[in-house]
């Protein structure tokens, strides 16, 4: 007999015995049986395959695993013939230098205007020794003792900020973000990418039309079609900023003008810091609309420790998806009304919210009592690569928690693609083909007895990340 792990099925206390005929007639009865009976790495090589519709809180910067940007900024060719310099060492004694400066990483013009004095402790990140780089990844996620919020909101942004700006540099990163998201079977991407403040080698701004093109032809090209992966983009606003009233009429007049690739509009950064509440923007949001024909937004809120009314005010801005959304659970009349209506969508990050302590105990997550209350939802990846995770990481965390059943896996993939805001003809073409993935998903794993599913996912070959190796001990090879 061939002896596997069978989690589900001592959790639940269920019999390991076949699943009764009324329910394996259809794929929720094979599915059951199949999560009751594969091993850890089955499970996940299962959910690998699986056919997962939309990432729709995703922020592109923060999606790039350190992997990729290596690769990338070190590959002239990719990088637009630009050179990075990384903050490997300090001159000055220990106690005199900030140490989250550690792996700040610059770009050429940059590192040419330095003072003489500091020019020693920058390495150009080619140059960097086995130990450096490994240290330089290390330092772009969270992924050692003490990390948390201050870790992830002041200092791994800071030590990116020199890449973002270079505009080839993001632009291949998409690229990579689009392989890795096509090969998990993500069929759409709706990141926070924007071209406007991008630099030249020169140190000079980058047009913004330019720059519009320029992503625009690195889509169009033959990988990046090939991946599958269809993709929009939001502009978004940190919304603490003192200047983030002008900046949100500022990103408003993008998006209007370049409604074919940016669909929408983002407020994002740390709620509690008390100068970004939703409601100091009611007024711009309100002039808005009244110059400029409707914009899809997706707002940052309920990503707070305590009870607040930020979810509800969000709403009265116009929002109609929530990006996280924690604390709407501790808002009682505000959940009823999501509950009830059905057109806001929350976009739930279980990771995102675990590592930067929103939810230490994903156990208590109110996820499962949004999905199976009436509140539409959907999973995504947040900052993937800054958790060094994927959107299967995600399905993993949630089946293993929350025991979701089939039709509620095929839901969170419908939900995030309806509620998407890619143009109404393409999101009937991802819905259809979506549609077909999971026709075609069930066949292949629903033929046969459970054994022989269990077998077929012997040829799957998932790609797993430090998250999935770190926190399940999964692996493969």
């Amino acid at each position: 007999m061939n002896l596997r792990i069978q989690p589900f099925a001592i959790a639940l206390g269920l019999s390991l015995g076949a699943v009764p005929s009324s329910e394996a007639a259809d794929f929720g009865g094979r599915f059951r049986e199949l999560t009751l009976r594969a091993s850890p790495g089955e499970l996940y090589s299962l959910l690998y395959e699986v056919p997962k519709g939309g990432d729709l809180h995703n922020h592109s910067d923060g999606a790039n695993r350190s992997e990729w940007i290596y690769a990338v900024c070190t590959d002239p060719a990719l990088c637009g013939g630009e050179t990075f310099y990384t903050r490997a060492r300090f001159t000055s004694p220990a106690d005199a230098v900030d140490p989250t400066q550690l792996f700040r990483t610059i770009r050429r013009k940059a590192y040419e205007g330095l003072p003489a004095s500091d020019k020693p402790e920058y390495v150009e990140l080619s140059a960097l020794s086995a130990d450096e780089r490994r240290r330089w990844a290390d330092s772009l996620r969270l992924s050692g003792a003490g990390d948390g919020r201050t870790e992830f909101f002041a200092h791994l942004w800071p030590r990116i900020d020199g890449i973002t700006t270079c505009l080839p540099a993001a632009t291949e990163l998409l690229v990579e973000s689009m392989k890795a998201f096509g090969a998990e079977h993500v069929g759409y991407l709706e990141t926070q990418f924007s071209v406007e403040g991008m630099l030249g080698n020169d140190g000079a701004p980058v047009p913004t039309e330019q720059a519009v093109a320029f992503v625009r032809a690195r889509l169009a090209q033959p990988d990046a079609v090939a991946t599958g992966v269809t993709v929009r983009f939001q502009e978004n606003v940190v919304r603490s900023e003192p200047d983030a009233e002008s900046e949100v009429a500022r990103a408003y007049a993008f998006v209007a003008a370049h409604r074919d690739l940016w669909v929408g509009l983002n407020l994002v950064g740390i709620e509690d810091e008390g100068h970004g509440y939703p409601s100091r923007f009611l007024s711009t949001f309100r002039s808005l609309r009244a110059r400029y024909p409707t914009l899809a937004l997706s707002i940052h809120a309920g990503e707070m420790d305590g009870p607040d009314h930020h979810v509800r005010d969000t709403l009265l801005l116009g929002a109609t998806r929530i990006g996280h959304g924690v604390n709407l659970i501790q808002d009682p009349d505000t959940l009823l009304l999501l509950q009830q209506g059905g057109r806001v969508l929350v976009e739930v990050n279980l990771i995102s919210n675990r590592l930067l302590g929103y939810a230490p105990d994903l156990s208590r997550h109110p996820f499962p009592e949004y999905l199976r209350t009436g509140v539409p939802v959907c999973l995504n990846t947040d900052d993937r690569g800054m958790w060094d995770s994927n959107m299967t990481d995600e399905y993993y965390t949630a089946v293993t928690l929350f025991h979701l059943s089939w039709a509620e896996i095929v839901e969170l993939g419908r939900a995030s693609l309806a509620h998407s805001f890619a143009q109404p003809e393409v999101r009937a073409a991802l819905l259809a083909r979506y549609s077909g993935q999971l026709s075609a998903f069930e066949a292949r794993f629903g033929a046969g007895t459970t054994e022989d599913a269990l077998r077929a996912l012997a040829t799957v070959r998932p790609v797993t990340y430090t998250y999935a190796r770190r926190t399940w001990g999964l692996e493969f090879r």
